[in-house]
């Protein structure tokens, strides 16, 4: 007979405890432990009733809390009427039926609580592709929880029991067969991404990444005068959106807003994600927000360098941007924070605070990567000046007594000098260097060693 409390239960709209197992020697503490998990909850529309933390080395192999805080959630859930618990832990398929058998409550974990946020955030094709594969990868191994066929699974947590052997046998061949179909998909994505953004060569790409909720999109918007999707709070972005950023006295980039991160993101859906990162992955430049007045920032740091680690992304030379100096204060943690991050640069995406100094730290850090060139070619060369014209900032342009020839200065990005249209008359100059070229293209080796 069907658990009436499973029937189309989704997490919206439900009263939940949120729970957790955290390990003595965690920088989290017990008053803290779950404030990240209240965060998310909240954002899936679920209103919490009541909250229970346990402090052990490692959860209970069975049931993840201990026997008595078991025996005191169960108590919980009947005081309160709770209609699921919450556990940020991540659980195994047999912990999750456990508990589940122990309080006859739903219960749901933190993965598939972010799954379930991702799916009610996803707009674009691309995204639910994403989130569907995560959530079908995520559900392979828990299909003995649900009622009967994959067309159940809606928002991850939409799950019952399953009706047999047989049965479960054959949704894990639909669901293998869907997984394919969906990798598929999104491998025709990711190369069509892949082309996309590799083809952005005549604009310099900075991309804004950080923890979620850390003021990207409001960052993005005060620079650019954008007017991309902001909300308080968790995942509000999950579709990287480019923006031209016009940079004073130098010329305009783009500037793209990735998805946010999250501690223990779950690693079926950073994989799903791939790539939606392309855009931070092919980026001349790095931002990391970071939100100051968060207590927990150098954590979120941590986090999102592990993060951009696994998915192979260097950011080693990543600006450190300190957001929301407005919320923080006592500023003295402010101080702390640049001690201990010397280099980072502090900012308001509300008040504007500190954005001069960081768009010039953007100029000063992407000059790095261009050079001076000066060209002397024939007014004919048409396609090397329509290059120049598009992708370089022209400095001077002197033409010559009978105006058959043109010089012209320019500040022109490195990666971009192979490609330029030279011939036997042109004459190419690189500030700095000695040589003069007159051939078809720059070699790439001179570009190297700038």
């Amino acid at each position: 007979m069907a658990d009436p409390k499973r029937e189309e239960l989704q997490v919206k709209e439900k009263k939940a405890i949120l729970a957790a197992v955290i390990s003595p020697s965690s920088h989290i503490n017990k008053e803290q432990a779950l404030d990240e998990l209240r965060g998310l909850v909240e954002t899936a529309g679920v209103k919490v009733v009541g909250t229970l933390v346990q402090s052990r080395e490692h959860p209970h192999p069975a049931t993840c809390l201990g026997k008595g805080k078991l025996a005191e959630l169960k108590q919980m859930v009947k005081h309160v009427d709770a209609e699921l618990i919450v556990f940020d832990n991540n659980l195994s398929p047999s912990q999750g039926r456990n508990i589940e058998e122990e309080t006859g409550t739903v219960i749901v974990d933190r993965s598939e609580l972010i799954l379930d946020i991702f799916a009610t955030h996803a707009k674009t094709y691309e995204a639910k592709l994403q989130v569907e594969l995560a959530q079908l990868l995520y559900f392979r191994p828990r299909l003995k929880r649900l009622w009967t066929h994959l067309e159940r699974i809606e928002g991850g947590v939409g799950a019952g029991r399953g009706p047999g052997e047989k049965q479960l046998e054959t949704d894990r061949r639909l669901l293998d067969k869907r997984v394919s179909e969906l990798k598929r998909k999104l491998s025709e994505v990711e190369r069509r991404r892949e082309r996309t953004v590799s083809h952005r060569f005549e604009h310099l790409t900075v991309s804004l990444v950080g923890y979620t909720n850390a003021g990207k999109s409001t960052l993005m918007n005060a620079l650019t005068g954008a007017d991309v999707y902001i909300a308080d709070k968790l995942f509000a972005t999950l579709d990287t959106r480019t923006r031209r950023w016009e940079l004073p006295n130098w010329g305009e980039i783009l500037l793209s807003d990735t998805v946010g991160f999250v501690r223990d993101l779950p690693h079926h859906l950073v994989a799903s994600f791939r790539s939606t990162l392309e855009e931070a992955r092919q980026a001349d430049l790095l931002l990391h927000v970071v939100d100051s007045s968060n207590p927990e920032v150098e954590h979120h740091i941590k986090t999102v360098y592990q993060v951009l680690d696994e998915i192979g992304i260097d950011h080693q030379d990543a600006i450190l941007v300190f957001n929301k100096t407005d919320k923080i204060e006592d500023r003295s943690k402010l101080d702390v924070l640049r001690l201990k991050y010397d280099n980072a640069i502090s900012v308001s995406a509300v008040s504007g605070e500190g954005l001069d100094r960081l768009t010039q730290t953007v100029i000063d850090r992407l000059a790095s990567g261009y050079a001076i060139v000066e060209i002397d070619t024939p007014v004919g060369n048409g396609k090397l000046l329509s290059q120049l014209e598009d992708h370089s900032l022209i400095l001077s342009r002197e033409y010559s007594s009978d105006d058959s020839r043109v010089t012209l200065q320019a500040r022109i990005a490195r990666r971009f000098l192979p490609l330029l249209k030279l011939n036997e008359e042109t004459e190419l100059k690189i500030q700095g260097e000695e040589e003069t070229f007159v051939a078809d293209r720059v070699p790439e080796e001179t570009v190297n060693k700038l």
